[in-house]
């Protein structure tokens, strides 16, 4: 150890301070990523994204003591690091934040300024927490997708309409396109349906227009990406 403090450059932090940062960095960045883990709602989850937050914790907590108090080793690390291009690309802001909370921990913890790094992690996890529980932020117009194909006849689109109007609370046409040369189209409406159990009478009232076919529902849940 006395000779790692000799080899040391001035005012480098010692051994045990070293150690006792980038295992504070990582125990907290840990709890940010399971606090990610926790509330995590979608399809495209990355066990690598999750263990990339305690990581990148420790990576710069470890740059943050190896630059300590010098101005010059801080310009050659953002000059370093601007030679790096970085090409993962995170379609939910909400996973920048948590990657951002694990390097902000990394920094607290690099320049010992471990209440800053505790109370924050702390703060962080149950602004999560809450944010989550009390679904802050959702709102949900629609409950679904529903896509068919008909005929070109205006009897038939009044029946749609009438069967639409009867299963659903409400609906509105978002596209239509042309099918069958010319002889069918294709309909997909947004509708919203308070009860669940009235979706396949929905269903069933559509497949059974004469002149419509390939009905299908396609529902917006929490957990859909599209």
């Amino acid at each position: 150890m006395n000779l790692l403090e000799q080899l040391s450059k001035p005012g480098a932090a010692g051994l045990i301070s070293a150690v006792l940062a980038i295992g504070l960095a990582f125990a907290l960045a840990q709890m940010v990523s399971a606090v990610y883990v926790a509330t995590f709602r979608g399809l495209s989850y990355s066990r690598s994204f999750v263990q990339g937050i305690p990581l990148g914790a420790v990576v710069t907590s470890m740059l943050m003591l190896a630059i300590g108090d010098s101005i010059a080793a801080g310009i050659g690390l953002a000059g370093g690091l601007s030679i790096v291009r970085f090409r993962t690309t995170m379609r939910d802001p909400r996973d920048m934040v948590f990657i951002f909370a694990g390097l902000g921990v990394g920094i607290a913890c690099g320049l010992q300024a471990y209440p800053a790094a505790i109370s924050g992690t702390v703060m962080f996890c149950l602004a999560a927490f809450l944010l989550f529980g009390i679904h802050y932020g959702a709102r949900k117009q629609f409950d679904g997708l529903v896509r068919f194909v008909a005929s070109a006849d205006s009897e038939v689109a009044e029946k749609v309409t009438a069967a639409l109007r009867a299963h659903t609370a409400h609906f509105v046409l978002v596209s239509m396109r042309e099918a069958a040369q010319g002889d069918a189209f294709e309909h997909a409406y947004q509708i919203r349906i308070p009860d669940p159990d009235k979706r396949p009478a929905l269903l069933h009232a559509l497949d059974a227009i004469e002149g419509t076919s390939d009905v299908a529902l396609h529902m917006q849940e929490p957990t859909l990406e599209v």
